[in-house]
């Protein structure tokens, strides 16, 4: 009994982690996330190459609904080292792969609330590219100072709480 327990533990803790290829923090940041949904994307092979090595940049991307698809713009995939005249381009507009119910649910959200999709990452999991795409909403600056206090505080009391533990 044990060690079918042991076996199934061995199991999950052996599933490896995604590969985080681009990380958009700054969107973190600047907006409120208000929903995620993760999707797939339609890249060439020169892309995937480029990707595996770990060269993207998400910084200025954001996503669009367009005639009922869903399409990723500005995400820089740099062009291929390896590659040969038919390298891609590095800003081509990309096609997101979402389920046609989910791309009407966000598409209904965006119109009524005001509200916009940004990618959050981007990364590997098992050998598809995944991009975590989130509903935002844009933060005020005093969102965005208030952000920072908030972090600032929590970080001295955990300082403090460490230092009277430590002393004690």
């Amino acid at each position: 009994m044990k060690n079918t327990v042991q076996r199934k533990q061995q199991k999950l803790e052996a599933k490896p982690k995604p590969k985080v290829v681009a990380d958009n923090r700054r969107a973190r940041h600047e907006y409120e996330i208000l929903d995620t949904v993760e999707t797939g994307i339609e890249l060439t092979g020169t892309e995937v190459k480029s990707m595996r090595m770990g060269k993207a940049n998400l910084q200025d991307a954001y996503a669009r609904i367009e005639d009922g698809e869903l399409w990723l713009y500005n995400c820089h995939i740099a062009p291929y080292e390896f590659g040969n005249r038919n390298n891609h381009d590095p800003i081509r507009r990309r096609r997101l792969l979402a389920h046609r119910n989910e791309i009407f649910r966000l598409n209904q959200e965006m119109k009524e609330k005001g509200l916009t999709l940004v990618p959050l990452k981007l990364y590997f999991k098992k050998n598809w590219v995944k991009v975590d795409l989130a509903l935002v909403r844009g933060k005020h600056l005093y969102d965005k100072r208030d952000a920072i206090a908030s972090r600032d505080s929590k970080r001295e009391l955990d300082r403090l709480v460490k230092q009277t533990y430590k002393g004690s």
